[in-house]
């Protein structure tokens, strides 16, 4: 692993700009093309601000930064820091490496739901940060949150759509991510379909076939989700590497 400092020097009346910039495009971005934040600071007196990140390695961080250039959203940003203004006075970047473990392993959960409605369509959401694949709905539990709250308000976020949630479908784990999604089976009850600008490009409820799966879920873990919803009774349990996808580890109940 390597990890990349990134230091800001700012205005402190900049502060609140500059950090609502960085949410609504800068992490997305890194987010969404594989860069992982391990955390970001400022000093008392808001004069500075720092982001860490890990990568697995140099040309890991190589490929993302390029993909990350080639995209719409780093467009959409250097667009935007044109319209601002100086949102920082200046900035600098340098390259670490980790002196050992010092920390508890740490997972993230999740929660993703396979929605129908009356027609048997499933609800799919295109994701900005994903924008090859449609996906099913879903995001990080809250803190306080039970299973099903956590999935009705994922869903509502992303969608519109109030949902009832009749099951469990699966369990998978990201060994990459180190992140574990809990699958779960619904039925949309009401809501107007609308997309969340910052997270959802697009939302519709889709007829899938064998014929047109690949096309429209690129991508081989989401596949593997919707298909055990769709056509499991029982509930499936999962581990796996991503980029490329390699399966560890599969149970079904």
């Amino acid at each position: 692993m390597i990890y990349r400092r990134k230091t800001y020097t700012i205005d402190p009346n900049s502060f609140e700009a500059f950090t609502q910039f960085f949410h609504e495009y800068l992490l997305p971005n890194q987010l969404g093309h594989g860069a992982r934040l391990i955390g970001r600071y400022v000093t008392l007196d808001h004069k500075e601000i720092m982001a860490l990140w890990e990568y697995d390695s140099f040309g890991d961080y190589e490929a993302i930064t390029n993909k990350i250039r080639q995209s719409e959203l780093h467009e959409k940003a250097q667009k935007r820091r044109k319209e601002l203004g100086d949102l920082f006075i200046e900035s600098k970047e340098d390259f670490l490496e980790s002196t050992g473990e010092y920390h508890f392993t740490k997972h993230i959960v999740s929660v993703s739901a396979f929605i129908t409605n009356e027609r048997g369509e499933v609800l799919l959401i295109r994701n900005e940060h994903r924008a090859d694949t449609w996906e099913l709905p879903g995001g990080r539990m809250e803190t306080g949150e039970t299973l099903k709250e956590a999935i009705q308000r994922e869903v509502l976020e992303e969608t519109g759509a109030e949902v009832q949630i009749t099951g469990m479908t699966g369990v998978y784990h990201n060994l990459t991510r180190g992140i574990v999604c809990m699958v779960f089976k619904g039925e949309y009850q009401s809501g107007e379909l609308t997309i969340q600008p910052g997270e959802t490009s697009d939302v519709c409820f889709q007829t899938l076939t064998e014929e047109n799966m690949d096309k429209l879920v690129t991508r081989e873990a989401f596949r593997v989700r919707i298909t055990d919803a769709m056509n499991n009774e029982g509930m499936s349990v999962e581990s796996y590497y991503v980029r490329p996808y390699d399966l560890i580890h599969r149970m079904e109940i």
